[in-house]
């Protein structure tokens, strides 16, 4: 928790492939705004993209009291939405350590592990040969 200019901030950070989301929660009406982008525009109206990053806030009922604040880079879309709703599960943890059992519970509080598999040598993608030819 930090104050700043009198007001209350949490902070949580999300990791999801190769992309980061550092998510400030700050109280306010409910509006999420991503690198200065309003959240919905951010995300390109995609309705699994916006229901995943508000779904910390929807399981504790707080979706129409705190304001989420976000900075994302690296990766995709698909990465970042799932690193802000990593970030805002933090966040929410952060704000009152009771909301850590619902939020663990749910699933929120695991980062996902999966990212790309490594290039190996003689094949053109991580598990792509080369065509074959028998002459």
């Amino acid at each position: 928790m930090q104050a700043t200019e009198g007001r209350v901030m949490y902070q949580g950070t999300g990791r999801r492939k190769n992309a980061i989301a550092r998510v400030r929660l700050v109280p306010g009406d409910g509006t999420i705004t991503i690198n200065g982008k309003p959240g919905d525009l951010y995300l390109q109206f995609n309705a699994e993209y916006l229901s995943g990053a508000k779904a910390p806030l929807e399981t504790l009922g707080l979706e129409s009291e705190y304001d989420v604040l976000v900075t994302a880079h690296g990766g995709g879309l698909t990465g970042q939405a799932d690193a802000i709703k990593l970030g805002v599960a933090r966040a929410l943890c952060q704000l009152d350590p009771e909301n850590r059992k619902p939020l663990k519970v749910e699933g929120y509080l695991t980062r996902d592990p999966r990212a790309k598999e490594r290039k190996k040598y003689g094949l053109r993608k991580a598990r792509k040969a080369p065509q074959f030819s028998k002459r």
